[in-house]
């Protein structure tokens, strides 16, 4: 007895029908129309700062500032995306920012200089990452609480380090990062640091093994364990990359600021995840983009250079950056109900 043959389907999982696109051209366009209203918002907002004030905010040295504030929590994001991707969330990097930057900045630190610096700043980050990927992903521990965990645990080190007190930084290698002979055809380096992680990145996601395993994990977990994936390794990957991204981040910090604080790096994790949220990357995991991210980063700093350069108060900042959120969650899925 012949067996009936189901139809073929596309990887949208459709049946595709005479005169359907591609799945691949839906697929891009709906990444486009993201990506242009995230422009779209961005160049709105250039325009406001623009009318409102325009000496101040169109001035090179303002928009060097914007970006340079921009690189900081960027970098940061680009780790977040990653890891919401895959279904899980990071609370945690707001608070290993601020260890990584005061660990790297004792005084026993900074007698090594420059690297001394640098790799403390990382290998704190990746230490912490480390943590959060064992626990969530060989002891079976929600992500939410054992980032809260590390929130809380990372907060408090970092307070008992400095015992409340700002680390100075001395060493003129890094200090001279952030001074503007270093700027290099007028871009400062930590914005470079910023555009290199950037399209590393998108190249990871995009164009690696490592990128597919991830969409796979946060779309269906299950499956993709079926379909030979180890979902422990890569989750534990994961949190690693979020770790090294923070300890990144936590050095541009030190050279923006050229101290460190127990304080440093309050409410990224709130800004990273809008950022990546806004940009189009679904909190339930399995899609996501780098420059959606990216995007949404600078709006948010965009805006607040704008309130701070008009005098604004900061509640009516955040109103605006909640209604930029529920915005851009209603365009997506506008545009997903559409293609």
């Amino acid at each position: 007895m012949t067996q009936p043959v189901s139809p073929p389907r596309d990887s949208t999982g459709k049946v595709p029908q005479a005169g359907d696109p591609p799945a691949w051209r839906t697929v891009l366009f709906r990444a486009d129309v993201r990506t242009w209203s995230l422009l779209g918002v961005l160049a709105a907002l250039v325009l406001i700062g623009g009318i409102t004030k325009p000496d101040e905010f169109l001035d090179t040295r303002n928009l060097q500032l914007v970006l340079t504030q921009a690189s900081v929590i960027g970098v940061v994001t680009v780790g977040m995306t990653f890891v919401i991707i895959s279904g899980g969330i990071d609370l945690s990097v707001g608070a290993i920012v601020a260890l990584a930057s005061v660990w790297a900045t004792t005084v026993a630190t900074q007698e090594y200089g420059f690297g001394g610096i640098l790799f403390t700043a990382v290998l704190v980050g990746l230490g912490c990452g480390l943590v959060n990927g064992v626990l969530i992903a060989y002891g079976g521990m929600v992500p939410f609480i054992a980032t809260l965990a590390m929130l809380a645990s990372a907060r408090g080190l970092a307070l008992q380090i400095t015992d409340g007190r700002t680390q100075i930084v001395t060493v003129d290698g890094v200090l001279d990062l952030g001074e503007r002979d270093a700027y290099v055809l007028g871009i400062p380096p930590l914005v470079l640091v910023f555009a290199a992680v950037t399209v590393i990145g998108w190249l990871v996601l995009n164009r690696t093994t490592f990128g597919r395993r991830t969409v796979a994990v946060g779309g269906n977990a299950e499956a993709a364990r079926l379909a030979g994936i180890d979902v422990r390794r890569q989750r534990l990957y994961l949190y690693l990359l979020s770790g090294l991204c923070c300890g990144i981040a936590a050095f541009l910090l030190i050279v923006l600021s050229g101290s460190g604080q127990n304080t440093n790096g309050n409410l990224y994790e709130l800004d990273a995840i809008a950022a990546a949220i806004i940009g189009g990357t679904l909190l339930t995991g399995g899609r996501g983009t780098i420059v959606g991210s990216v995007l949404g980063v600078l709006i948010f700093t965009t805006i607040t250079n704008i309130f701070a350069l008009n005098n604004l108060q900061s509640d009516v900042q955040q109103i605006a950056k909640g209604a930029i959120i529920v915005a851009a969650v209603l365009v997506q899925r506008r545009t997903a109900s559409t293609t």
